[in-house]
């Protein structure tokens, strides 16, 4: 039984493979076509998956899509009238969706009639929850998926069961705690589509000295749910705005606040105006209050279920401060968000809730890694050395067993060199997991700015995220609750903040990623390396990329690594030195071992 996943015509298009019950490959467009948050048709993703289960098109059983047009039918007609442009916009998508067959042919160059597959459209709040309660640990679990909007929805619970969701409420257009955060996020002059993330970044910085006006502007239902003063919002009265050009570009969103948020507030910040210390309060207190509402809705869900079990999707659920803190202030002892909890990972909702849930399938998947993504062999990373490389003298290559290749990467970091880490598959998400990661020294709190300078020149305030041995998370976090896709942020150790600085946010925070030695081998293998050197069992790690998608083949990875400073690259089994930084393994060692806590 094939399964195809599409999330298409819409930011963060992917794709996903699922035969016989088992997820086989995954990944987004973006990741392929170079384009950040790629909308459209994602022909290379689908070519991928396809590609690498060795499976023709005409192979196809059937192709999940998390789009229903006819859910919620009656307010889409309601709100059609009273916004017939946004209508007209959303008929048009809708109308796309009905022609799946005929763009797959065409991306394949192929005829539309040797696609025998049957089309299943599911609900887009639905797959949201498929993709994180269907690949989940749990046979029963209370189920949540929050965002912006999707067939008219922002939010939907109920519970999860065996191979059977049965979902009990959700919340219509134009109520929306995805919104809310979003059209926050705009009047602080993130206007960019996706910069939400930001924003919680900056949140610790400030205080929620604006608590008073966010009560006003947002608040949880009665039971569950939420409910927005719309007289802060515009996208009740023109709709929500998303264009992105036919080749599948950054989708750019139309404003969502309105002036009266300003009127309350202050005049909205442009991008190009520094950041102050009122922004920085607006920040935190967004943030306090969209973990109010949230959380009131956790424990609500609770009351309703009483499971301890939870498994979060939608958008909201990437933020990690919040996670985190349903642990602390809600009954629920175990929470899952897959790694792809937004958009991305719709492609793979809708596909296991076809097999589960359409075809009456057994569950027998669980998602406890995230490399589903593009994976290249030996040969081919050195056939890309071999033909990519444009300054053969100003770099030094060597091949090495994995025992040394450990103990030289991990001297490396620990003398404070910035490591290129590309391995295996690619990770399926927003994160970097340790397969395709830019790798340094937690220790040394100087990191965040020479990182932030050398490399991934971004906005200072922006944490970067810790790694950590699974059985040690909990010598150096408060918590231990396995965080294997960096989903979660929890509080380090009052005596361990000094001990990794580097990655440790002004709040005391880190968005820590577990890891685990049966789950991602190699990786807990460098971080043992490391704890062996430097008696700390933990590493900085940041996406392997430079104001663009994570790199995905060997090229962009050598590509990145030569146009900035990093200093050192590690490919596969290859280890690549910049000759003007290069020091022997030895005297990398010897220095470290010297500073050894």
């Amino acid at each position: 039984m094939i399964i195809l996943g599409i999330n298409a015509y819409h930011a963060d298009a992917s794709a996903a493979l699922v035969i016989d019950g088992q997820l086989v490959a995954a990944v987004e467009e973006e990741r392929l076509n170079r384009v950040k948050y790629a909308a459209g048709f994602p022909a290379r993703a689908i070519q991928y998956c396809l590609d690498f289960a060795g499976v023709k098109p005409s192979e196809i059983d059937h192709i999940a899509v998390p789009r229903n047009p006819y859910a919620r039918l009656v307010t889409k007609l309601r709100f059609a009238m009273r916004m017939p442009r946004f209508a007209i916009d959303r008929a048009k998508v809708a109308a796309r969706f009905g022609g799946i067959k005929e763009e797959l042919a065409s991306a394949f160059q192929i005829d539309p009639a040797t696609i025998r597959a049957q089309i299943h459209r599911i609900e887009h709040h639905r797959a949201h929850i498929a993709s994180a309660f269907f690949v989940s640990p749990y046979d029963r679990a209370a189920v949540l998926s929050a965002d912006g909007l999707g067939d008219f929805a922002s939010t939907m619970w109920g519970v999860g069961e065996g191979s059977q969701l049965h979902i009990e409420g959700s919340v219509a257009f134009p109520h929306s705690l995805g919104m809310f955060y979003t059209a926050m996020t705009q009047y602080l002059g993130f206007q960019k589509f996706g910069e939400e993330y930001k924003v919680m970044g900056l949140a610790a910085y400030g205080s929620p000295a604006y608590s008073e006006v966010f009560s006003r502007i947002v608040k949880a239902g009665k039971t569950l749910g939420v409910r927005l003063n719309l007289k802060y919002f515009t996208h009740h009265k023109s709709g929500p705005e998303m264009t992105w050009s036919a080749s599948g570009q950054t989708p750019v969103l139309g404003r969502l606040f309105s002036s009266e948020l300003e009127k309350q507030c202050a005049p909205s910040r442009t991008p190009e105006q520094p950041i102050e210390s009122r922004h920085r309060d607006f920040a935190a207190s967004m943030q306090a209050r969209l973990e109010e509402v949230l959380l009131a809705n956790v424990n609500s869900l609770y009351e309703k279920t009483k499971l301890k079990t939870l498994c979060l999707a939608g958008g909201v659920a990437f933020n990690c401060v919040a996670n985190g803190k349903i642990l602390e202030q809600t009954p629920f002892e175990q929470v899952y968000v897959q790694p792809a909890a937004g958009d991305g990972g719709l492609s793979v909702g809708a596909a296991f809730a076809v097999y589960h849930e359409k075809l009456a399938k057994p569950r027998s998947f669980q998602m406890n890694h995230a490399f589903w993504g593009p994976g290249f062999s030996t040969s081919e990373m050195r056939n890309a050395l071999t033909s990519e490389r444009q300054h053969q003298n100003s770099l030094s290559v060597r091949e090495l067993e994995e025992e040394a290749l450990l103990r030289a990467t991990a001297a490396h970091i620990a003398q404070g060199k910035i490591v290129g880490w590309f391995q295996d598959r690619a990770e399926w998400g927003p994160r970097a997991l340790g397969n395709r990661s830019i790798l340094v020294d937690p220790r040394r709190a100087e990191m965040k700015e020479t990182l932030n300078r050398r490399i991934k020149h971004r906005e200072i305030f922006r944490p970067f995220a810790p790694s950590v041995l699974e059985e040690c998370a909990g010598e150096y976090f408060e918590q231990t609750h396995p965080s294997p896709f960096m989903t979660f942020a929890y509080k380090v150790r009052a005596a361990k903040r000094g001990v990794i600085p580097a990655p440790t946010h002004v709040d005391g925070t880190g968005r820590l990623q577990t890891v685990n030695c049966d789950s991602h081998p190699l990786y807990w293998k460098l971080l043992r390396a490391f704890g062996d050197l430097t008696g700390v069992p933990v590493l900085l790690n940041t996406s392997f990329n430079d104001n663009e998608p994570i790199v995905c083949h060997p090229q962009e990875a050598l590509a990145c690594f030569e146009r900035t400073k990093m200093d050192v690259l590690v490919l596969g089994n290859f280890i690549l030195e910049k000759k003007s930084t290069e020091k022997s393994d030895d005297e990398a060692s010897a220095e470290v071992l010297g500073t050894r806590s």
